[in-house]
């Protein structure tokens, strides 16, 4: 999986790229660019690669990816089967502060703005709940031209600026010059833990992929994503399980989600779950469906 450089071309009247895609599964290959990346995902589940490390995502999701940040959104496996019927779709936009935009961010008024950029240099992730109103402001960019597009583009981020949750893409001390044999590294064990999470797997299988004693692997795995892979694996799990829990109305979900996820115990299971997501699967569909009853969804 070599990172691959990608040169975004502009038209002679933008400064910002606003696109919007809707297809099978997102672009499957690691690769960077200049710009920054702000992403919304409607629809879709899967891995994000950032840097040295892995964030689950689906829709609702909101990404700032840091400029020269290798990355990669790596759709579920079943978005790739034949004749499955899934799509996903985002909206994105992409803007280079050391590019034609440049000049605005070194105004005095965009002062604070560049700050928090730097200070976010490699990005984050947040989602919709905490900004209910990221998605309109985003695709307003879209609709916009000429200078009322700038007006709104500034509308996202004064918006993103005021967020308080917000999870780092990576370590702040990353280092983005991620070499092609890590990258085909982290690359391999992204898509083992997409094509087996929800089955049983042995630290000496996922060792194996990266090429590496089950020692030497931990060491690795703890150094590059701040986890232990089990941890990780874990959180790849309850997100599945949170998609599954969502979707259906049946009384017995919370124990087939459980089972589909790759637990083998309800117990391990909800104590899992609220490790992770800091309450109990039947707590956390109980303010799902309420949130949703709120909405009239």
């Amino acid at each position: 999986m070599k990172v691959l450089p990608f040169t975004i071309l502009y038209p002679d009247n933008k400064s910002v790229i606003a696109e919007r895609i809707e297809q099978p599964h997102f672009y499957p290959h690691l690769h960077r660019h200049d710009e920054y990346q702000l992403t919304l995902v409607e629809r879709g589940e899967g891995m994000l690669l950032a840097g040295n490390n892995m964030h689950a995502f689906k829709a609702g999701d909101v990404f700032l990816i840091g400029s020269n940040l290798p990355h990669l959104f790596k759709s579920n496996p079943e978005f790739f089967a034949a004749d499955s019927g899934k799509s996903i779709k985002a909206s994105s936009l992409y803007f280079n502060i050391k590019g034609t935009i440049g000049g605005l961010f070194n105004l005095p008024e965009m002062k604070m703005l560049k700050t928090w950029l730097q200070a976010n240099q490699h990005g984050f992730k947040t989602d919709i709940a905490h900004c209910p109103e990221l998605p309109k402001l985003i695709k307003s960019v879209h609709d916009a031209v000429g200078l009322d597009a700038l007006h709104r583009f500034l509308d996202v981020f004064t918006s993103l600026q005021n967020l308080r949750h917000t999870e780092r893409l990576c370590p702040a001390d990353y280092s983005a010059d991620l070499s092609e044999s890590e990258g085909m590294r982290l690359g391999r064990i992204l898509h083992f833990v997409m094509q087996r999470y929800h089955t049983h797997v042995t630290l000496d299988e996922v060792a194996a992929v990266a090429y590496m004693t089950p020692q030497a692997f931990c060491r690795y795995f703890k150094r590059h994503t701040g986890r232990s892979f089990v941890t990780f694996l874990n959180e790849v799990r309850i997100n599945e399980a949170c998609k599954s829990l969502t979707q259906t109305v049946n009384p017995d979900g919370i124990s087939e989600a459980a089972y589909k996820a790759g637990f083998n115990s309800i117990t391990n299971f909800n104590r899992v779950f609220k490790s992770v997501k800091g309450r109990s699967p039947r707590a956390y569909l109980a303010e799902f469906q309420s949130v949703n009853t709120y909405q009239g969804l």
